[in-house]
């Protein structure tokens, strides 16, 4: 489930996602990732740096949310699966670089 407002407008707290766990990722697509701390994040994967992925959130307010240019690169075993559609509140699938918007 979504929690904050940082994958606004693609996504919204309390929308629930349909995640593929252990899924080949590709850059545009949205991504359930292991912070080092611990934190659990939705985020877009953008781009590959290194031996990870940069992730950023869809909202465009840069005072939103904490990605990877406040935690740096993730590394490839911390993106731990591929979303592919919100599955509640408004269902639809969700492909690379595509905004669910509604």
């Amino acid at each position: 489930m979504v929690t904050g407002d940082s994958m606004r407008p693609t996504l919204r707290p309390g929308d629930r996602l349909v995640v593929t766990y252990g899924a080949r990722v590709r850059a545009g697509q949205v991504v359930v990732a292991r912070f080092a701390d611990g934190t659990l994040v939705v985020k877009r994967a953008t781009e590959r740096r290194g031996s990870g992925w940069w992730l950023r959130g869809d909202n465009p307010d840069p005072g939103v949310g904490v990605d990877s240019r406040h935690r740096g690169p993730v590394p490839d075993r911390a993106v731990l699966g591929v979303v592919r559609g919100r599955l509640w509140p408004r269902p639809r699938r969700l492909g690379a670089f595509e905004d669910v918007k509604e």
